[in-house]
């Protein structure tokens, strides 16, 4: 993220009150004397750069004016009826959703207003997290002339678009990794990457005290990840490993912020500030400055986010350092590396998928399967060794999009390798994200029908094909499929599977068809399931619902209010709330497809022994320099996202995309 440097941070609560902001003085620096460039070659151009950032009155108040203007937080995505000349909807593009502007009017001079952009927004109930990066003048001014121009809407391939010019702006990423990770911190849901191993006993080592010991892998023991132990401090000033945790959550909550100031000072350090911070310790202080570059050459770049890993800033806070901890006088010890492992020395890697698919069984809409998947990494290995590996059979493998960890430099491209070499951080950590299509098959296809033979009677039948095409050693470790009905209270429910148990519950029935234990591999199996459903009459149901106290609930005292409401299109989103408060309790709020005729199956699934992408890695290809005898293991965990099966005969959700030819014209 060495081309991110982040001007601001703001963090507002659901009352739109800021209770946190940061602004990188550095930065700001560095974005006036920009502005003043060009201003003065902007050749009599009346339209100015401002170079003033807003307070946190100002910021709130533009904030609280865009909210009433774009209908929501996030605003329409898309222009209405109601946009204006100016408005991020009037863009009319979905990803002002996600990157907005805001206009401030600045309080000290009465009808001076400047324009800010990009701000990068993260809503993490209850909170709003926004970050504005570093971009050039000319980026704002481009898309200011776009949120004025007369025309609607984007081409592909038009060089003037939202997203070209999103594509020259790397920052963008960096942002929404600082804004995601912050999110992650304020609500206590930090959790590190997860990578598996057999369980044994602990290796030691000043590693394992902080982030906890996977164990030694055994080739007849089954792949489980290990809790991290608490590391304590013991009297010699070294770490060492204490109780187990409960939970690998970090606890942390916005209440305390000396708590965010740490990490965001950490993760994008202030220069001198980041020093003073640790001067508290002197011995700490002593080893930051003798450890040659503890921040990297990157540290002068004051605002730029460095190691985004709260593990390792939380241990640096508690656990400080010792003399051990400096490498060697010749070599430079980066950021996302704060402490030197010493133990027995191993390479551990984990692929982790997740499978998305929406099946309709319908010959207008084609089925659609996608995989997101991570290979995480956790390397055992003393000083500073240099990890390589190949990545091969890429092309093979399906995969639409990489990105690698900071500490990936990818020396080798060809068709279908990639030589990648990398300097191990401390703990796990994510090494590659990517995207891509399931080169397999769908490990569940099938169909699922439901037709209402009357008001509140229904009859369905599902018939599934499970492994298809899948052979040993791969394992489908359960499977269980989902109908929910959070609209309706199920009051009776008739049905025999061929294979598997059934479980019911007042808005939902629950289909076992693989248990834990009974996994299924090397061969495929078939399962049908038809029954019949009863539900209660929905004048019944709304009564009782209305009647339940249930937080957000209307009752009948609201109703002058709504025909207001109706007409208030600044309060869309919180209506719509409101209109579905009326029959359900906010629970159920969770499965928003199930409205009207939006019926559908939930599968949820976990398989072992391989990937879905063909991703792989070949432990005997792992090296790494200087030479030490160090073990690599690979493991693999495949498990289901949204994984949708769609009424065949009722109404459903579809992306409709354009015939290749169109977009190749529209392109050229």
């Amino acid at each position: 993220m060495a081309n991110c440097s982040i001007r601001a941070i703001w963090i507002l609560n659901n009352q739109d009150t800021v209770v946190f902001s940061r602004r990188f003085s550095v930065v700001e620096r560095r974005w006036r004397l920009a502005c003043k460039r060009e201003n003065e070659n902007s050749n009599g151009d009346n339209n100015q750069i401002s170079q003033l950032l807003p307070n946190d009155s100002e910021f709130t108040t533009a904030f609280i004016e865009r909210k009433k203007r774009e209908g929501s937080s996030r605003g329409f995505g898309f222009r209405v009826v109601q946009s204006s000349k100016g408005s991020d909807s009037w863009v009319d593009d979905p990803i002002t959703r996600h990157i907005i502007s805001l206009h401030i009017n600045k309080e000290e001079e009465e009808g001076e207003k400047y324009f800010i952009w990009p701000l990068v927004l993260h809503i993490r109930n209850p909170y709003c997290i926004l970050i504005l990066p570093l971009v050039e003048p000319r980026h704002l001014k481009s898309y200011e002339r776009m949120c004025n121009r007369s025309d609607c809407g984007s081409c592909i391939g038009e060089e003037k678009s939202l997203p070209s010019l999103l594509l020259d702006l790397p920052c963008i990423t960096g942002s929404f990794m600082v804004a995601h990770t912050i999110g992650d911190v304020i609500t206590g849901d930090s959790v590190e990457p997860e990578v598996l191993a057999s369980v044994a006993p602990s290796v030691g080592g000043l590693l394992d005290s902080l982030t906890g010991s996977i164990g030694i892998p055994s080739m007849t023991a089954r792949a489980k990840p290990v809790a991290a132990p608490v590391a304590v401090p013991n009297s010699s000033g070294g770490i060492s490993g204490g109780a187990t945790s409960d939970t690998s959550k970090i606890s942390s909550r916005l209440a305390d912020r000396d708590a965010l100031c740490t990490f965001i000072s950490s993760a994008m350090p202030f220069g001198l500030y980041f020093l003073l911070w640790y001067s508290s310790s002197q011995n700490i202080l002593t080893c930051i400055l003798n450890s040659r570059d503890f921040l990297t050459d990157r540290s002068l770049n004051v605002g730029t986010p460095l190691d985004l890993n709260y593990s390792n800033i939380s241990a640096v806070k508690v656990n400080g350092f010792s003399s051990t901890d400096t490498p060697p006088v010749d070599m430079k010890q980066p950021a996302w590396k704060p402490y030197l492992y010493r133990g027995k020395q191993r390479i551990l890697f984990t692929i982790h998928e997740t499978v998305y698919a929406s099946m309709y069984d319908r010959d207008d809409i084609p089925d659609s399967i996608s995989v997101s998947g991570q290979v995480n990494c956790r390397a055992e290995l003393e000083g500073l060794p240099d990890v390589s590996l190949p990545l091969n059979g890429l092309s093979t493998s399906h995969l639409e999009v990489l990105s690698f960890h900071p500490c990936a430099q990818i020396s080798e491209h060809g068709v279908d390798k990639q030589a990648m070499m990398f300097s191990p951080p401390v703990g796990n950590f994510i090494l590659i994200r990517y995207q891509g299509f399931c080169g397999l098959g769908p490990p569940v296809k099938g169909f699922y029908q439901l037709s209402m033979v009357s008001e509140d009677e229904g009859a369905f039948l599902f018939k599934l094909r499970l492994m298809e095409g899948y052979k040993s050693p791969i394992t489908m470790e359960y499977c269980t499929l989902t109908m929910p009905f959070p609209r309706r209270k199920i009051i009776s429910f008739d049905g025999n599977p061929s294979i598997g148990t059934i479980s019911t519950t007042e808005h939902s029935v629950e289909w076992k068809i693989v248990t834990i234990g009974r996994g299924i591999s090397g061969k495929s199996i078939e399962a049908t399931f038809p029954g019949t459903i009863k539900f209660a009459p929905k004048t019944i149901q709304k009564l009782s619902a209305l009647s339940r106290p249930a937080h957000g609930l209307i009752t009948e005292d609201d109703s002058d209010e709504e025909s207001e409401n109706i007409n208030n299109i600044a309060n869309i989103e919180d209506f719509l709330l409101e209109k579905m408060n009326k029959d359900l309790p906010p629970v159920d709020l969770e499965e928003p497809f199930c409205w009207q005729s939006y019926n559908f199956a939930r599968v949820s699934f976990k398989i072992s022994g391989a990937t879905m992408s063909g991703m792989s890695i070949d432990p005997k290809s792992v090296t790494v320099y200087p030479t030490v005898k160090a073990p690599v293991e690979f493991t693999t965990q495949v498990s289901s996202g949204d994984y949708i099966l769609w009424n065949t005969l009722g109404k459903c959700p579809f992306v409709a995309t354009a015939p290749r030819e169109q977009l190749q014209q529209q392109q050229k």
